[in-house]
């Protein structure tokens, strides 16, 4: 009953934070962004990702920016990575992308998915994801690197010629890749000398 009652005035808690972070006064949404750091959870990310697609304030927007960038816990991921894949918060992309690279959570597993963002965006959303990818831990599997190979080959078939630098930073990301099969390829072959 006592777990029952604590979930309780743990939701209600939260309801009047995001009410808060919903605000028109930038004061009250900088104090719910406080707030959620100790008592928010992977389901205000989304909230909190619509006040930064709605809001134009500019000191509401970095606020919430350094708000995701010094998120510590893991079970965000995947909240964060299906908000960069919906063109409903195409807006706010490259500042998610910003907090996802100044962020200390490991998004390795999510590769794909920044190769994905990358050939799809523009420029500087690419920008974006090469310098994610540059500071992403791994090892990473091989399957998600074949996945990165069919976002290179979409790429190439569609936009070889359209914008110079944004090809070049998928060259980047390319030769990057490259570099992490190799890797891979390694670790598999000095796998099967030890069995």
């Amino acid at each position: 009953m006592s777990s029952l009652i604590d979930k309780n005035n743990t939701d209600n808690k939260l309801k009047l934070i995001l009410k808060d972070l919903n605000s028109a006064d930038p004061s009250k949404i900088k104090s719910a962004l406080k707030s959620l750091q100790v008592h928010g959870n992977e389901t205000v990310i989304k909230p909190i990702i619509d006040v930064l697609n709605s809001n134009d304030d500019d000191e509401v927007r970095v606020s919430i920016v350094t708000f995701l960038a010094d998120l510590k816990d893991s079970s965000v991921k995947p909240e964060i990575i299906s908000i960069l894949n919906d063109d409903s918060f195409s807006f706010v992309r490259q500042d998610v992308l910003s907090s996802v690279w100044n962020s200390k959570i490991d998004y390795s597993e999510y590769i794909a998915d920044f190769v994905g963002l990358g050939c799809q965006g523009n420029f500087l959303e690419a920008f974006e994801c090469l310098t994610i990818i540059e500071n992403l831990e791994g090892p990473f599997e091989e399957r998600h690197l074949l996945e990165c190979q069919l976002h290179f080959k979409d790429y190439y078939s569609n936009n070889e010629a359209k914008e110079p630098q944004k090809a070049q930073i998928i060259s980047d990301l390319a030769t990057l890749i490259k570099g992490f099969e190799l890797i891979t390829d390694e670790d598999d072959f000095n796998l099967d000398l030890e069995d």
